[in-house]
């Protein structure tokens, strides 16, 4: 394992931020780190860069210690803006690349091949409290990629990005993935999440309360989802035995059932009452399981 955390602990004052967490993560690999927010991920990240020690546990890189020492193997986009301002992106690229190690013969080519990969080479000679959110986004996950980290934390890496260029950053960060980057990717947008990660942890008041393979997470979770869009009045499924929950949609409903047998009383029923557009047997969603565990969703 490229990373491994053993039984990690932090406290601040009386307040446990941190209990008890171990995670195994993959060389090359996209870990999905979630939790509502003060459920402890921050500071789990401020730990792994050397920011914060522990109060107990051990973090290891590649089965030795990683601390502030190496922190040159590890890339940060923190959730808040970490810019400067003032500075124009150009300088203030160059500035932290040489924070890192880097020369400026080596940084400024590999600056502006990401500013035109992020179709933010306009931007270069800008000052950044000119650029909008989304674009100062750009620019922190490019300072945070630019030294060519083997492990880079993401926390909320699209946030402030229109639809099109979530795309633009989400094949990006695929890629350095795929060039054997390993990444924690934290994200309130599940969906990403689900699409992007193999592997996940949600932390709950400081502890993981689900962690493993997606998939096996899934099938696990012991409820079904039924998703019906019918041309004709269905409501009459709700209080059928075996409906657990019901969501009413716009174009039909999606139940939380009791298991498959339940799914085809259902079928059965619908038999002759008019056109069935969808009928879906579906596992839960990353948002369903999340609730489950936490009780409390993403606005």
């Amino acid at each position: 394992m490229a990373l491994t955390l053993n039984e990690v602990t932090k406290s601040f004052g009386g307040t446990e931020a941190v209990r008890g967490l171990s995670l195994s993560i993959p060389e090359g690999e996209m870990f999905g780190m979630l939790g509502a927010n003060g459920a402890g991920k921050t500071t789990t990240f401020r730990m792994i860069i050397g920011l914060l020690d522990p109060n107990s546990g051990s973090i290891e890189w590649n089965n030795q210690p990683l601390t502030y020492k190496e922190s040159g193997k590890v890339g940060y986009l923190p959730e808040e803006r970490g810019l400067y301002p003032k500075l124009k992106v150009a300088d203030q690229l160059i500035y932290l690349g040489k924070l890192r190690g880097m020369k400026k013969k080596d940084i400024v080519p590999k600056m502006r091949y990401w500013l035109e990969r992020f179709q933010a080479e306009a931007y270069e000679q800008q000052k950044v409290e000119e650029l909008s959110k989304g674009n100062q986004q750009k620019i922190q996950l490019i300072a945070a990629i630019l030294h060519e980290p083997e492990l880079l934390i993401l926390d909320e890496p699209f946030s402030g990005l229109d639809p099109l260029n979530v795309e633009i950053l989400k094949k990006a960060v695929v890629e350095l993935k795929e060039n054997g980057t390993t990444i924690i990717f934290s994200s309130h947008r599940m969906e990403h999440v689900e699409e992007m990660c193999e592997h996940l942890c949600i932390l709950h008041k400081g502890e993981p309360v689900v962690g493993g393979h997606i998939r096996e997470i899934k099938q696990n979770f012991g409820r079904k989802y039924l998703v019906i869009e019918a041309e004709f009045d269905c409501s009459f499924i709700k209080t059928m035995d075996g409906v657990l929950a019901v969501e009413e949609r716009a174009n039909g409903l999606r139940l939380e059932i009791r298991d498959e047998e339940t799914a085809e009383h259902i079928f059965e029923a619908l038999q002759g009452c008019g056109r069935v557009r969808r009928f879906s047997l579906e596992d839960p969603s990353l948002n369903d399981i999340f609730i489950a565990k936490v009780g409390a969703s993403y606005a």
